[in-house]
């Protein structure tokens, strides 16, 4: 019997997990028959769980929409995982605060003793800080509906704007959302464009209907959280510059997030910094403020313009300055 029910909780995980399964893959993945997975597929829909079928060689089993969410099965460190995560949710995410107050609220309700004194210790002891600049953030229903054409390989439709405010008509192959600090872009394959892309989240408009579903490509990069960061603060502007940063690494991260500029170690202590601007003068501004010792490496267009801000800022020092 703890057999039986162990295999049935582990059939439903498999079915939340993944949009549609065939007989012969969710018997090989339980080490079972498939009349065997018959008959636990039945014995869920006894339970009331929406699981629907498709008969023939291209069919297979699926969870349907319900009225009643699936119990929830958390050990300790998941249960305390989840309500940090639901204290401190959502960055970038519009609207997502309140609701994730009141989750916390209903998860905290069934939190046994020694759990709820744990969370409830984080959450007094606590005080989190409110960046002034907000930025813009994305609604969480644009979010899921990203996340959910990813899961299910289905070409998806938006409006999407520019840094200008101009909007154009897209249609992709999403892949993967990746969250950079507050903000989420979208990695998909333009299949006008017939390339990779990265899309501000904040700036997609979804136009459903969205399909059909399409098998899942090569990724541009093993690393999606480098390549984005890659694009979003080097390749995205028309000036571009490699700098060696007299520091370590982690000293330099301090100062330098991944929607700024990428970061690779060199021997003796020091870092790369490949970063991008709109123009050389913001680059220069850029670089100094960063306050560490450096070296531009390239373009040779930049070394130039760092002599004629040094020489400007030379002949503006009074004679009694100059020591």
């Amino acid at each position: 019997m703890l057999e039986t029910s162990a295999r049935l909780l582990r059939l439903l995980s498999l079915l939340q997990a993944h949009r549609e399964w065939s007989g012969p893959d969710l018997a090989d993945r339980l080490g079972v028959t498939a009349r065997t997975v018959r008959r636990d597929v039945d014995r869920l829909r006894e339970l009331g769980y929406p699981v629907h079928s498709t008969p023939g060689t291209a069919g297979g089993y699926r969870l349907g929409s319900g009225a009643q969410l699936p119990p929830l099965l958390l050990d300790d460190e998941e249960a305390v995982a989840v309500a940090v995560g639901l204290r401190t949710a959502a960055a970038g995410v519009d609207g997502i605060e309140e609701t994730s107050v009141r989750a916390l609220a209903k998860l905290e309700q069934v939190l046994p003793d020694r759990l709820r004194r744990r969370v409830s210790a984080l959450n007094a002891f606590t005080v989190p800080m409110v960046s002034a600049q907000r930025g813009p953030t994305v609604d969480a229903a644009v979010l899921t509906e990203l996340a959910a054409a990813c899961r299910d390989s289905e070409r998806l439709r938006f409006s999407y704007r520019d840094h200008n405010g101009d909007a154009t008509r897209r249609t992709v192959e999403p892949h993967r959302l990746v969250c950079a600090r507050r903000r989420w872009y979208l990695v998909a394959w333009d299949t006008d464009r017939e390339d990779w892309r990265t899309f501000r989240a904040d700036r997609i408009t979804p136009t459903p209907p969205h399909g059909p579903r399409f098998a899942p490509r090569r990724p541009p990069a093993e690393d999606l959280a480098a390549y984005v960061s890659r694009g979003v603060s080097t390749t995205a502007y028309a000036e571009q510059a490699t700098v060696l940063l007299r520091v370590p690494l982690e000293v330099a991260a301090e100062k330098v997030p991944p929607a700024v500029g990428t970061l690779e170690a060199v021997d003796g202590g020091s870092c790369l910094l490949r970063t991008g601007a709109h123009t050389l003068d913001v680059m220069v501004v850029h670089v100094v403020l960063l306050g560490f010792d450096f070296e531009v490496r390239e373009p040779p267009e930049l070394v130039e313009r760092m002599r004629e801000v040094r020489d400007r800022l030379s002949r503006a020092l009074p004679p009694s300055a100059e020591r």
